[in-house]
């Protein structure tokens, strides 16, 4: 005899208040703590930045592996986790931006891409559909976190002689992250329109 799948005890979806969850909600705390300590012109600032940004891409990666391996998925954390790495993301390239102008060639097409991607993919959610982030995308934030990273350390003023070797890997770090976030951001758009094609 066939068990009626209604019949079959379903698992309790996981509260909201969880670990993974409560990560999240930090990482979104550590958010304006951040902007703050950017904002005041003091090399004590600078180094709390840095520990500050380091902190919470921590809990980033450490809060999507606690819920897959909890079984800690919310649909608060789905809307939540995207919106803090965001916000934190972007947050640190427009303030770099104001403190090294030049910076804007990286910071533009990055802002122009994350908003970009992030609104069709509001949009193909109201569809039905879900985009889930590639490996290309995945690389996206690790090479733009360590180049934030690089460049929230005051070099200048802790150690001068590693400037000069620093700025050249800036360089070609920036160089790598706008072509990975044209190339993904190419790639999702792509992905999004291919059922249209087909029809």
């Amino acid at each position: 005899m066939t068990a009626n799948p209604q019949d079959v005890p379903q698992p309790a979806a996981p509260p909201n208040f969880n670990i993974a969850n409560v990560l999240t909600v930090i990482r979104l705390i550590l958010v304006p703590v951040f902007i703050w300590l950017m904002l005041v012109p003091t090399m004590k600032a600078q180094v709390w930045a840095f520990v500050v940004f380091a902190v919470a891409s921590a809990t980033d990666k450490l809060d999507g592996t606690l819920a897959r391996r909890l079984n800690l998925v919310t649909d608060f954390g789905k809307l939540a986790d995207p919106i803090a790495d965001k916000a934190l993301v972007l947050s640190a390239f427009v303030l770099l931006s104001l403190h090294w102008p030049v910076f804007w060639v990286v910071t533009v097409p990055v802002l122009v891409r994350e908003l970009g991607i992030t609104l069709m993919r509001l949009v193909l959610a109201r569809r039905g559909r879900v985009m889930p982030a590639s490996r290309g995308g995945k690389l996206k934030t690790v090479t733009q976190m360590a180049l934030i990273l690089l460049l929230l350390i005051p070099w200048e003023a802790l150690v001068p002689a590693a400037w000069p070797v620093v700025r050249v890997v800036a360089i070609v770090l920036s160089v790598l992250v706008v072509f990975i976030t044209v190339f993904t951001g190419i790639d999702y758009v792509r992905q999004a329109l291919r059922p249209a094609e087909q029809h």
